[in-house]
């Protein structure tokens, strides 16, 4: 080999790292923010991955996911989301419901956020309207209250002499809440149900 092209091979050999990291320092990152555990959204981050790939994403090719989970432990969360912010994520997904949600827009207002809850954006002071949520939140709401009375209405005409009963899990923070919303729509379509109480949690209940 001559000394020429023994130089070149070498310059090559100490470029080729710094071109690699730039590389990567340039790939784009989600911002994965949420309330829960891997271990318990395991059904939802699979699909989230499956949804980037059809977009053409592939974790760890041409995009990053930063998973920022708190594990229950709400208080937690803005100090994670303003993390998300300083790293520079392209777009933030608060997948934890309006605590997550929060936490993600008081940490930025220019960082696109993607919110996916099961109440209200409006109530909670995350968006100003639902067609138009202005700045720089969007995404989906299962509006759980506002549905229980037209999920009991259709209970009822599919199977009118049937009793009703509510099954909640203690552990989910909203679970009173839920239960005292599905009684006033069962009292206003003129039926009850039955339910087990349900016991006081160590924590105090926060929105979804």
């Amino acid at each position: 080999m001559r000394r020429r092209d023994f130089i070149l091979l070498g310059g090559a050999a100490a470029v080729t790292p710094r071109l690699s990291r730039a590389q990567q320092k340039a790939m784009p990152a989600i911002g994965f923010l949420s309330s829960g555990s891997p271990e318990e959204l395991a059904a939802f981050s699979a699909p989230f991955r499956d949804g980037l790939k059809q977009a053409g994403y592939t974790e760890g090719t041409n995009v990053l996911v930063e998973f920022a989970w708190a594990r229950g432990k709400y208080e937690r969360l803005p100090a994670m989301a303003e993390d998300l912010v300083r790293r520079k994520v392209a777009v933030i997904v608060a997948a934890g419901g309006a605590v997550a949600a929060l936490a993600a827009k008081a940490a930025t207002s220019t960082i696109p956020i993607v919110i996916s809850i099961g109440d209200d954006p409006v109530k909670f002071g995350i968006v100003t309207n639902l067609s138009r949520p202005g700045g720089n939140i969007t995404g989906v709401t299962l509006f759980m209250g506002e549905l229980v009375e037209k999920r009991l209405e259709l209970l009822v005409e599919l199977m009118p002499s049937a009793d009703l009963a509510l099954l909640s899990n203690p552990q989910n923070p909203n679970a009173e809440s839920e239960a005292a919303q599905t009684e006033a729509a069962a009292r206003r379509i003129g039926r009850t149900f039955s339910r087990p109480p349900i016991k006081p949690r160590l924590r105090p209940s926060s929105p979804r």
